[in-house]
C-alpha cells in the first residue's frame, strides 16, 4: 500500500482549502442592488452556473449567472445570453451530482501527483453542485428541456422561488395530423417512458436533448418534430421515435476516481432503453434495445450523449437500409418490366 509523502500531503491540503473557496464564492455573489430599478422584479438569482445543454441560444458548458423574474428564466453567460418567458415552463426539479473541480484540467493535475497522491487529491477535488431541470415549451408548443450545474443548495432557492408563482398547466398539444400530407424524411420524437424505473429528470432531459440534436445530424432526414409541436403547417412526420426506459443506475464520478483503474468497472452509471419506430399507421419499422455506460473519471450524466449517438448511428443505418430496399425493390420491378416489353416486341 503506498503512503502520502510530506509534499504530497501538503499539495492536498492546499488543494481541499482552494477547492472549497470558489463553490462558496459562486454560491454567494450578490444579486442585483437594491437602488437597481429592476431589481425588486429579480426573484432569485445565482452566480457561479454552468449551462449544460438545453437552453436556447446558450452555449453548452456557458458558465455565468441565471436569473428568474416575473419576465422569465435568463442565462447571461460568458459566450452567450438567452432568456425563456415564464409562462412557458411547464415542470422545474432539483438534484445533485459530484463533478470534477477543474474539470479535464483537474484530472491532468490529479494524474501527475506522484506517490500515490492523485488517488488522495480525488477525494477532496470533487465537490458538489446542484442540478437545476427546466421543461419548457416553444411558440410551437414544441417540448424542451434544459440542465445547469448551480452551487450547492441554490437549486432549492430557484424551487421556492417558482413555487411564489405556480406553474399553470399548459393545454397538450394535438399531434395528430389532419388533412396534412407527410413531410418525407420526418420523424418525431416523444419525450421518453419511465414506467419500469426511477428516472433523475435531468438525466431524463438530457437523454431527450442530446438525442434530439444527435437525429438532427443524419443526413438522411430533413426535419425532427419535437413532442407536443403544432405541425400543421410543417406537415405530418414520417415516423414517431419512443423511447421507454428499462432501466437506470446512477454511479458515482467520485468513487470511480478514487479507485483508479478499478474506477473503470466499479460504480459506473448505466441506462438501458428500448426504442420503437412506427409509420403513421402504427405499424412498427424499427425496434431496438440501447445500452449505455459511463465509466472511468467521466461526469455520470455523460451517459445521456452515449445513449443519443448509439440510437442515432442505429437509426441512420436502419434508414440506409429501408432506402436500398426500396431501390432493390424498384430495380427489380423495372427488370422484370423491361424485359416484357422486349419479348412482347
Amino acid at each position: 500500500m503506498r503512503t502520502l509523502t510530506g509534499a504530497t500531503l501538503l499539495f492536498s491540503v492546499h488543494v481541499l482549502l482552494f477547492a472549497v473557496y470558489p463553490v462558496k464564492a459562486a454560491s454567494t455573489q450578490p444579486g442585483p442592488k437594491a437602488d437597481d430599478p429592476q431589481s425588486q422584479a429579480v426573484e432569485w438569482t445565482s452566480g457561479g452556473v454552468q449551462h449544460i445543454y438545453g437552453f436556447p441560444d446558450a452555449k453548452p458548458k456557458d458558465k455565468g449567472s441565471l436569473t428568474l423574474s416575473a419576465a422569465g428564466l435568463s442565462f447571461t453567460g460568458k459566450a452567450s445570453r438567452a432568456m425563456i418567458p415564464r409562462n412557458s415552463v411547464v415542470s422545474v426539479s432539483a438534484g445533485d451530482e459530484r463533478v470534477e473541480l477543474w474539470g479535464k484540467k483537474g484530472q491532468i493535475l490529479r494524474a501527475v501527483i506522484p506517490d500515490g497522491g492523485g488517488v488522495a487529491a480525488a477525494m477532496v477535488m470533487h465537490h458538489r453542485v446542484d442540478l437545476l431541470t427546466v421543461e419548457f415549451t416553444d411558440d410551437r408548443g414544441g417540448h424542451h428541456g434544459a440542465v445547469f450545474f448551480l452551487p450547492a443548495n441554490e437549486a432549492a432557492r430557484a424551487l421556492e422561488s417558482f413555487a411564489k408563482t405556480p406553474i399553470v398547466a399548459q393545454e397538450p398539444q394535438n399531434n395528430l395530423c389532419q388533412g396534412s400530407s407527410v413531410r418525407p424524411h420526418s420523424v418525431l420524437l416523444l419525450t421518453p417512458i419511465w414506467n419500469q424505473v426511477e428516472v433523475p429528470a435531468a438525466y431524463r432531459t438530457l437523454v431527450y436533448e442530446r438525442l434530439l440534436h444527435q437525429l438532427q445530424q443524419v443526413k438522411e432526414i430533413n426535419h425532427v418534430f419535437r413532442d407536443g409541436e403544432n405541425n400543421a403547417q410543417l406537415g405530418c412526420p414520417q415516423e414517431t421515435m419512443q423511447l421507454s426506459i428499462s432501466g437506470f443506475q446512477r454511479g458515482s464520478e467520485v468513487k470511480r476516481a478514487i479507485l483508479g483503474p478499478v474506477g473503470f468497472f466499479v460504480s459506473t452509471t448505466q441506462m438501458k432503453f428500448e426504442v420503437t419506430v412506427t409509420d403513421p399507421l402504427g405499424r412498427v419499422k424499427m425496434q431496438e434495445q440501447i445500452k449505455a455506460t459511463v465509466r472511468g473519471e467521466t461526469e455520470s450524466t455523460n451517459v445521456a450523449t452515449t445513449v443519443a449517438k448509439k440510437l442515432a448511428k442505429k437509426y441512420s443505418k436502419a434508414l440506409n437500409n429501408s432506402a436500398d430496399s426500396t431501390l432493390l425493390k424498384s430495380a427489380t420491378s423495372n427488370a422484370c418490366c423491361g424485359g416484357i416489353l422486349e419479348s412482347a416486341s
